[in-house]
């Protein structure tokens, strides 16, 4: 059944059935609001580790990683781990959203800034977000598990030839006029593609590698599925809806804390059955020597982790101008208060959500590890690099028939659904509290639980929509991403600076958001000719690349095969550059790359349109336009430092804008501003009575814990580090070393 063995669809249903009991048993528990969107404020270090790694971890990102390693080696592994600095500043920042003692972010922005129109269009913008993780993650999490399932060619029913012709013809016509005039597989074709795909590249003749090529050539693999997309995505939704709708936050944490479980299993299961597969094909046993083999059989390019030359944008500097930017943007987010505010205590919130966040690094380094070792297993053919976890689950776990399949599904949902659930209650929380009940106000407190019951819902079937009908949700994520850069100075500024005022907020909101978000959609869009502007159409033209490495059996091969072509081009007398030198295994040699060049202000590159005339595609960058203008070489700088300019300045300007506003405007009430800052000063206990009186005495007395202040005559509310803020923050760092320590040496052993 949908190409599953019974012992893998009984586990499935298990974990299904744990799941709704769950959220049925929390459903009788709530009361108020406080009890569905912070489930009473009541969960330990336990449940909050695994709620921060559940909202962290999505369905993409085990997938995403395998993908970008797979094709890029070892430093693919930063597509998911680029904010692993940053994380050691989350032990700082996560006690100030529990202190807050709020409902949501909007509340915030209501309770600081006196506005309730900024906390109604922080709720719209941030369910918008959220919306956009939500359905990115149901993207990533159907398109997996339909590739575990897959239909062969010769099981293919009438309505599923008819399907796989119209995605045929759907993606001719995405390519243009010019790539259109590839024709569309046959049904014969396609079984022959099918069965010299699936074999392994060496045992191919040479005809029926150049028939692989031109049946490639006519489109990419399309997989049909024993389970459609949309049916698996709908009845995913409708899980959620039902655990996490009706138990609310502590259903959807308690679940989380059982998915956390499930999501790390998925990130280690896959690694032993690797190697030992690699040790079946090339001889050997234990991890040693398949760790050995993994280093012959790839060429060292692939294990440099930073600035590889096959992924060479993610450099140090890169990396870090990223990590800087998520340091501003991530406590901005509007799940970031649910998932340290639920806690019953600034401890359980702080180390709860570091030590989840770190769970999840070392899960992506572990997913990396796997890549590697499928790139040995898979490389040569497997050409789709996002059905490898998929094709990988199959051939590694099926055999077993352990029911390991129905649990590697079981875990990828787990993935999706503990974010979901989460980022649904999020939206869910702000459009109930800081949006429907300023409309309608004073009624039960029964009344907003059901009215965010069907908000709830509302959002969660309004993602499934956005999966199901756009295929470029990942594009719409990047750019909705941005939006907290444009958020963050009111949120920073108006935690830590007295001074901080409603008109600076706007002003960075509103001209910022313009100068980065808006205007870089309109103006393309109003003056279409901007796209075809020889000026705007600049590329980089950045430096060749050298690197010097120790020749495996990998260099020495595909050495040989440069050698090959050169003397067949030589002897037709096409070539005029010097034969390549042959590679001696073990000895040094020197590898020039020549870096590709990229659009300089076009967010998306610049392609032909179905004319054949370069158009630039995507968000026009206005800031690196002005950096242009202002004579700045932008031209040779490599993509990564443009991408680094670009992230400084929009993470850097709205702070400026703000700080400027603030000091030529009026000052806020200084019993408003003296009464929040006295709550934030207030350390929360985890007896709400004792709690609740602490804060009365603070909030009847503005100046108390004013010797807490490290700048106690300032402006400034910066706080002075205790023993815990220190010892937490020196062991935190001591995890980001760790995690870099045993990515080196899973990626070096064996080499």
């Amino acid at each position: 059944m949908f190409g599953l063995s019974l012992i893998d669809i009984l586990v499935i249903l298990l974990y299904f059935a744990v799941i709704v009991a769950i959220g049925i048993w929390s459903s009788r528990r709530i009361k108020n609001q406080e009890d569905f969107f912070l489930a009473g404020r009541g969960f330990g270090k336990l449940v909050q580790t695994f709620a921060a790694f559940g909202q962290a971890t999505n369905a993409d990102n085990a997938v995403g990683v395998t993908t970008t390693t797979f094709s890029n080696g070892a430093s693919g592994i930063w597509s998911s781990l680029l904010y692993l600095f940053n994380t050691p500043v989350y032990w700082l920042i996560t006690p100030w959203t529990r202190r807050l003692r709020l409902l949501t972010t909007g509340d915030f922005f209501l309770e600081r800034y006196r506005s309730q129109s900024m906390a109604a269009t922080y709720a719209v913008i941030g369910t918008i977000c959220m919306m956009s993780f939500i359905a990115l993650g149901f993207n990533a999490m159907t398109k997996t598990v339909v590739a575990i399932m897959p239909k062969t060619a010769t099981e293919f029913t009438q309505s599923d030839q008819s399907s796989y012709a119209r995605a045929y013809d759907k993606h001719i016509h995405k390519l243009g006029t010019t790539k259109g005039k590839a024709t569309i597989l046959t049904y014969d074709e396609l079984l022959e593609k099918e069965k010299l795909v699936s074999a392994p590249e060496t045992s191919l003749s040479q005809n029926e590698q150049d028939r692989l090529a031109i049946l490639q050539a006519k489109g990419p693999a399309k997989i049909v599925s024993h389970i459609p997309e949309s049916l698996l995505i709908w009845m995913v939704c409708l899980i959620v809806i039902v655990y996490a709708v009706a138990g609310g936050l502590q259903a959807a944490f308690l679940t989380d804390t059982l998915q956390g479980v499930f999501i790390i299993l998925l990130s280690v299961i896959m690694i032993p059955f690797g190697w030992a597969k690699i040790n079946e094909i090339y001889g050997g046993s234990g991890v040693m020597s398949a760790l050995r083999t993994i280093h012959l059989q790839l060429p060292e390019s692939r294990f440099d982790i930073f600035g590889s030359p096959h992924s060479i944008d993610f450099t140090w500097y890169y990396i870090l101008s990223l990590s800087l930017m998520a340091v501003f943007t991530v406590p901005v987010q509007p799940n970031q208060l649910v998932a340290t505010g639920s806690a019953r205590d600034e401890y359980a919130a702080r180390f709860g959500f570091v030590f989840g966040c770190f769970l999840k690094r070392f899960c992506t380094v572990f997913w990396g590890v796997f890549a590697l070792a499928a790139l040995v297993i898979y490389g040569g053919h497997i050409r789709n690099p996002d059905l490898v976890w998929g094709y990988a689950t199959r051939d590694l776990l099926g055999p077993l028939d352990m029911g390991l399949v129905g649990l590697m599904i079981a875990s990828l949902m787990a993935a999706l659904m503990s974010t979901a659930d989460c980022l649904m209650l999020t939206c869910s929380s702000l459009l109930t509290h800081n949006l429907y009940r300023p409309l309608v106000p004073n009624r039960s407190p029964a009344h907003y639980v059901w009215a965010g019951r069907f908000f709830g819902a509302a959002v969660l079937v309004g993602s499934v929509l956005l999966a199901t009908q756009f295929d470029t949700i990942l594009q719409l994520l990047k750019f909705i991403w941005e939006i907290n850069v444009v958020l963050a100075p009111a949120f920073w500024l108006g935690m830590k600076w007295r001074r901080a005022n409603r008109p600076g907020a706007w002003a960075s909101i509103i001209i910022a958001g313009m100068a980065f978000l808006v205007l870089p959609v309109v103006l393309p869009w109003s003056i279409p000719s901007l796209r075809t502007d020889e000026y705007l159409l600049k590329t980089n033209d950045p430096a060749p690349l050298e690197r010097t490495y120790t020749a495996r059996e990998a260099d020495v091969r595909s050495r040989k095969a440069e050698i090959a072509v050169w003397d067949e081009l030589h002897a037709q007398g096409k070539t005029q550059t010097t034969r390549p030198q042959p590679l001696v295994l073990g000895s040094e040699f020197t590898e020039q790359y020549t870096l590709p060049k990229s659009a300089i202000f076009w967010t998306q590159d610049i392609h032909p349109d179905a004319d054949g005339q370069l158009v630039g595609r995507g968000r026009l960058s206005l800031e690196l336009v002005l950096l242009d203008k202002l004579g700045f070489d932008l031209g040779r700088n490599s993509h990564a430092m443009n991408e680094t300019l670009r992230i400084l300045i929009r993470t850097i300007v709205p702070f400026l804008i703000m700080a400027a506003v603030i000091m030529v405007t009026r000052r806020e009430t200084p019993e408003d501003i003296d009464r929040f800052f006295a709550k934030m000063r207030t350390k929360v206990i985890a007896d709400r009575q004792a709690d609740d009186a602490e804060l009365v005495r603070s909030l009847e007395d503005p100046t108390r814990y004013r010797e807490l202040l490290l700048f106690p005559n300032s402006q400034w509310e910066f706080l002075k580090w205790n023993r815990q803020d220190a010892v937490g923050f020196g062991i935190s760092v001591l995890g980001v070393g760790g995690v870099l320590l045993v990515m080196w040496i899973l990626v070096s052993l064996g080499g």
